[in-house]
């Protein structure tokens, strides 16, 4: 198995690594740079962004002949594990969710027309996109097929929206969303997908809810649907074909947080190294005590294992293949050693790394919705148990 990189790709990495180390660190390290929500400002976001564009290092995952790099998941895997070694990264680079995942949804399922109305200003960076699917109880969680409470009537050529959603990510700065709603009782049919545009009326945000960790921009919203028109025209796919749009979007964007939750793993095991290997105590350096040592290569390892994991996915998914199972281990391994490494590095960094004087305790507060997006990870398991149970011994098959 070769898993050395196409030479334009590990170009691109390094590119990638020196951007962030000479121009986003710097600004991460001034708390001036933070809006009220203790993420990148607006404003100094957008500086950033054009000196990204300017270097060809924008929107990778999108096709060249729309301005992206053109890049395949495996690709994506090595460069956005170099982004997110600083907290803004991804949204510097046109990499983070919810856009990134909707981008590449959107450059697989839409038309032509669809795509130069919706897909191109997301990939110019002109809007923010949000996909808008779950909903309080007893709506749409894990199980949006069978709990959609959100529907979606057709009246001519439009259809006409009623229903509630929560934890709407980015909602509150988005332009464009994509809605899965609920236009039929059909088995496997049930749901559409749906595109709108913010200054459409019949829907409103409620609150932005507030949550134990930084957030993204634009929030996690509620939101109230009532009676939203959407003309036909804007319809992601056939009738009934919701669920084939979500998990066209999910496989890859499940996948794309592990890969940049790797770079953040990274980066804290980066702070307390460099702690470590400068503090005394009782004669020595840190460093060089068997008990920090034991803590450090834990997580390293666990770190390799998440990009051996990673890798294999992006390696069957740019084969065509849905890569359903490697995905799954992939997003539950990496879920869980993201928060292993911060927390390593906060006890190895002391004090210090409870503090605000380092960046661990921000990632240890965004960390912990790692088990939780795009499917808990006790869901996860049930897929990769599920698959073992009707696979069996193949379950491990090396094709």
């Amino acid at each position: 198995m070769d898993f050395s990189l196409p030479p334009d790709v590990d170009e691109t990495r390094l590119n990638i690594r020196a951007f962030v180390d000479d121009h986003i660190i710097p600004v991460e390290n001034d708390r001036s740079n933070y809006d009220v929500h203790e993420n990148i400002r607006e404003d100094v976001l957008a500086g950033l962004r054009d000196k990204a564009r300017s270097q060809n290092l924008w929107a990778l995952s999108m096709p060249k002949q729309r301005g992206g790099g053109g890049f395949g998941a495996v690709g994506m895997a090595a460069c956005y594990e170099e982004m997110n070694r600083s907290i803004f990264g991804p949204m510097v680079f046109n990499a983070a969710a919810p856009d990134d995942g909707n981008m590449v949804v959107l450059n697989k399922v839409a038309s032509e027309a669809q795509k130069d109305k919706w897909l191109q200003p997301i990939i110019d960076g002109k809007v923010r996109s949000s996909i808008v699917m779950t909903e309080p109880a007893p709506g749409a969680g894990s199980d949006p097929a069978g709990m959609m409470q959100t529907t979606a009537e057709k009246k001519g050529d439009k259809w006409v929206i009623h229903g509630r959603k929560w934890f709407i990510t980015g909602a509150e700065g988005a332009g464009h969303f994509l809605l899965l709603a609920r236009t039929s009782t059909e088995p496997r049919r049930e749901l559409t997908t749906f595109m709108f545009h913010k200054d459409q009326p019949g829907w409103r945000i409620l609150r932005r809810i507030p949550i134990m960790g930084p957030e993204e921009h634009g929030g996690h919203c509620e939101m109230e649907f009532d009676g939203l028109e959407i003309p036909d025209e804007d319809r992601l796919l056939d009738v009934g074909r919701g669920m084939k749009v979500v998990q066209t979007r999910l496989g890859t964007a499940r996948l794309t947080h592990c890969m940049r939750w790797l770079g953040m793993a990274k980066r804290a095991l980066e702070i307390s190294g460099d702690y470590v290997a400068e503090r005394d105590a009782f004669g020595s350096k840190l460093r060089d005590r068997e008990s920090v040592q034991l803590l450090q290569g834990d997580a390293a390892m666990n770190i390799m294992i998440g990009r051996l994991l990673v890798m294999q996915a992006a390696w069957k998914l740019d084969q065509g293949e849905f890569a359903k199972s490697e995905v799954s281990a992939a997003k539950i391994h990496v879920a869980d050693t993201l928060f292993q490494a911060i927390d390593t590095s906060i006890q190895l960094c002391g004090a210090k790394g409870y503090s605000k004087d380092t960046l661990l305790e921000w990632m240890y507060r965004y960390a912990r919705q790692a088990k939780l997006v795009d499917g808990a990870s006790e869901v996860h398991k049930m897929i990769l148990a599920r698959a073992f149970q009707d696979q069996g011994i193949d379950f491990w098959s090396w094709g």
